[in-house]
């Protein structure tokens, strides 16, 4: 710009466009590191993503409101935006040294029951609010760079579109680049980087750039009854109220379903929102066009609204009724995102057509709220009223992101939520389309005039029924994108004995031709009565007790699943207490009643105590300790899984066992390749060195996954003494439970061992260790997640199997029995 130009004298691709494109650039890397850091602390249920999204959306809301008020009107706005930004990175580089030691102080207070959720709300605000107060108040400010005309609004428009550009940069580029390929600190410096570089950019435009302060009272921030104003139009308040709250309602539902469709794997997550921003932008630079080109804002942001709605009905045929059914073979694609460019199209296919209209909606809602005619010096309050518009959607949005998951899919499903969404689109046409077609109608002045509203309010009203009508007939998810996910259209509706979906997931139970039941969660097969998987099952609860020395007498089991693992410890006759840790309340309450034979009806043995939580934060928050822990959590390459898997996670495991207690881990090697597997037991290594490898192979002698074992105290197994336990009178459950399985005698069960901390050295020498800095085994396993090489994970273990003498003790003749197992073939 030329010195003689002033503040509010800019083009629509002047250096503020790219400004703002940075400063969303390195918003969203914040927002995603410091929710996944967050997330470490407080957990990842719906609940606590609830208070991280309240936090964060409601900082941004205060501060679009309050501090555009508080700053003087005087200053030149590219100086506070170059503050505010500096601000915003002086946060980001303090967080990541706050951010660990709010979380120590969190869990060394928090105990658990009603009250945590009021501690993780106080732990959330107080690190998340400043900074998001800071960046809520960056796009009120800039406002005052343009006039409060149609070409003025036009380019705030583009401004705002720009910065939710820079947002899809900053998701795609932390998903995809920042935490694969670094750690949650390197990512958040690099997003520091970013504010710097845009406050002296900034700072730099405003020495070369003329403002020119307001006059009159209204200037003064000290006037707060000029500044403060109305909230008039409310029809077009309340209006982009509810345009937030269905977007944002809306993409929780999206995301859960196209996460069944596609994996839930991180990168699938990054890839729906940074289509979802990308629609957004986009639509508001059309929306930015359509401000110079109309009179009437308020009619165009109406007839966006009741689009929506439509938007809404086709966004839930396409996710229940059309994508499911393309025959997309997954099995062909080598990576973790299927065929990016497929995943691509289906997710635009869905996400697009709301997307532009709700991005459309912001800058006509800015338009439309503006006073008409403008006053004497109508920039001076631009501000304020974007500040307000800002403010309601982003207060909307926390709404939509907070009941949705919380109370509308729980109580009626995604389709049901789907079909409030789109009742709540109407309704916000017709707070916006009321006044003016109710005032065209009575207007008796003119009858072409009277006639043209009597038309507009015809076709409202019937676009309302037609919109109502598509509520009614939004349809339910099939069962067998619940059950089977990206393998649906292969596989087919399954015979659904149950579909479910809750809080946390979406689950159902099905049953095969011969008998045998499937417990499904988020679109894959997490338990069921199959061999192969009754025999981990088992495998991972009987072992997990056998190996403490005198029998434990407390235990802890992370994940219900269908119950089998839990009910092999509890029918253990020195079992005296069990807790089961179970994120989805639907599981225990509902599934378990569906493979009660095979988990003996542990959820209602009176020795067991189901806690709703997630594991991490309950193993973080507990006070007890227990003498077994044993961990059959979701696959690692499911978003957020990940952190069950941390080197810190497993230290707080350790942390939480008696003397001589044991700690079992299951440890996928389908659907996973050899790096991520070398991770996870890397990791595990380097809490226990001298934990153990146990295998379990399908019918087919296939490898298929596997145990890992840690002991408090590594003592020799005496397989004599094992094997006299469970032929007492008081073990003969335990002992008809093993058989059941294949584990005819304590040997078949031994032959099971892979390998030790110190024979598998050389094979997870250089493997990436996962830990809390880096979460390095969800973007691993990501890629991994069409992979079917278990069987050459599996044999590229064995390779340094050995009879470990110093491991097993007993007679002669048991020791050279279990030696002639180990040479056995790989199959049960």
């Amino acid at each position: 710009m030329k010195s003689s130009d002033t503040a509010r004298d800019v083009g629509p691709l002047s250096p503020l466009l790219f400004l703002l494109i940075g400063s969303g650039c390195a918003a969203l890397i914040y927002e995603i590191v410091w929710f996944q850091v967050l997330q470490l602390v407080i957990g990842a249920s719906a609940a606590s993503l609830a208070v991280l999204l309240g936090a964060f959306m409601g900082g941004m809301s205060a501060g679009s409101l309050w501090l555009p008020r508080r700053l003087s009107s005087a200053r030149h706005p590219l100086r506070v935006f170059a503050g505010l930004e500096a601000a915003i990175g002086a946060c980001g580089a303090l967080l990541i040294v706050i951010m660990p030691l709010v979380g120590r102080l969190y869990t060394s207070v928090d105990g658990g029951g009603p009250s945590s959720v009021v501690l993780r709300a106080l732990a959330s605000l107080v690190l998340l609010l400043p900074p998001a107060m800071l960046m809520g108040a960056t796009l009120p400010v800039i406002s005052r760079c343009v006039d409060a005309t149609p070409a003025g609004t036009a380019r705030l428009g583009l401004f705002y579109g720009g910065n939710i550009l820079g947002a899809v940069i900053g998701c795609l580029s932390a998903g995809f680049y920042l935490l694969p390929s670094f750690d949650l600190a390197s990512a958040s410096l690099a997003a520091v980087s970013l504010n710097a570089v845009v406050a002296a950019a900034a700072a730099f435009l405003s020495r070369h750039t003329v403002h020119l302060p307001p006059s009159g009272a209204f200037a003064d921030r000290n006037n707060p009854g000029e500044v403060r104003g109305s909230w008039e139009p409310r029809g077009v308040y309340a209006a982009i109220v509810l345009s937030g709250f269905t977007a944002l309602g809306a993409e929780v539902v999206w995301t859960r379903l196209l996460s069944l469709l596609f994996g839930a794997t991180t990168y699938t997550f990054s890839m729906i929102l940074a289509t979802f921003l990308a629609g957004l932008g986009a639509g508001s630079a059309i929306g930015a066009f359509l401000v110079r080109r109309t009179a009437d804002a308020r009619a165009l942001l109406g007839w966006a609204q009741i689009g929506l709605s439509f938007a809404l009905a086709y966004g839930a045929w396409m996710t229940a009724r059309g994508l499911p059914y393309w025959p997309i073979d997954t099995s062909l694609a080598p990576v973790a995102a299927l065929d990016p460019r497929t995943d691509l199209i289906r997710t635009f296919a869905v996400t697009l057509p709301g997307a532009l209209l709700w991005g459309i909606s912001f800058p006509l809602a800015v338009s439309a709220a503006f006073p008409s005619p403008p006053s004497l010096e109508p920039w001076q309050r631009r501000d304020v009223t974007v500040g307000r518009v800002y403010a309601a959607n982003t207060f909307g949005a926390i709404a939509g992101a907070v009941l949705t998951p919380l109370v509308f899919i729980p109580l009626v499903g995604t389709h049901g939520a789907q079909r409030i969404l789109i009742v709540a689109a109407s309704l916000s046409a017709a707070l916006t389309m009321r006044p003016l077609w109710a005032s065209s109608s009575a207007a008796p002045a003119r009858k072409a005039r009277r006639a043209s509203g009597l038309a507009a309010s015809a076709a409202l009203v019937l676009l309302m029924a037609g919109a109502v009508v598509a509520a009614v007939t939004v349809p339910r998810v099939p069962a067998g994108l619940v059950a089977w996910g990206r393998l649906f259209p292969w596989y087919g509706e399954p015979p659904a004995l149950y579909v479910g979906e809750g809080v946390n997931a979406s689950i159902a139970v099905t049953e095969e031709p011969n008998g045998w039941r499937n417990f499904h969660v988020s679109g894959k097969v997490e338990a069921s009565t199959e061999p192969q998987d009754m025999r981990l099952q088992r495998l991972l609860g009987h072992l997990t007790a056998l190996m403490h020395e005198r029998g434990p007498k407390s235990a802890l089991v992370v994940g219900f699943g269908a119950g089998v693992t839990a009910g092999a410890v509890s029918i253990h006759p020195s079992i005296e207490k069990m807790v089961i840790c179970e994120l989805e309340p639907l599981i225990p309450r509902v599934v378990s009643r569906y493979f009660a034979d095979a988990n003996y009806d542990v959820a209602t043995d009176l020795k067991v105590r189901i806690v709703y939580d997630d594991a991490r934060h309950y193993m973080l928050t507990a006070r007890e300790t227990f003498d077994v822990i044993t961990s059959d959590p979701i696959h690692p390459w499911v978003k957020g899984a990940a952190t069950l898997y941390t080197k810190e996670y497993f230290e707080h495991v350790r942390n939480r066992l008696n003397p001589g207690g044991v700690v079992t881990q299951w440890v996928p090697l389908y659907e996973s390749s050899e790096e991520s597997v070398r991770s996870v037991i890397a990791t595990f290594l380097q809490v226990f060195p001298d934990g153990s490898v146990w295998r379990n192979d399908d019918a087919s002698g296939l490898g298929y996954d596997a145990v890992l074992v840690g002991r408090t105290d590594e003592t020799p197994i005496d397989v004599d003494a094992w094997q006299a336990r469970i032929d007492r009178p008081d073990y003969e459950k335990v002992k008809h439970s093993l058989a059941e399985v294949g584990f005819e005698t304590i040997g078949d069960l031994l032959a099971t061992y892979l390998g030790r901390g110190r024979d598998l050295g050389p094979w997870v020498s250089g493997a990436a260790i996962n830990s809390d800095r880096n979460l390095r085994l969800q973007y691993l396993a990501g890629i991994a997640v069409n992979n079917n090489t278990g069987t050459r994970i599996r044999d590229s273990m064995l390779r340094f199997r050995r009879f470990p003498e110093d491991l097993f003790t007993g007679n002669p003749a048991t020791l050279a029995m279990l030696r002639e197992l180990f040479q056995q073939p790989a199959t049960p």
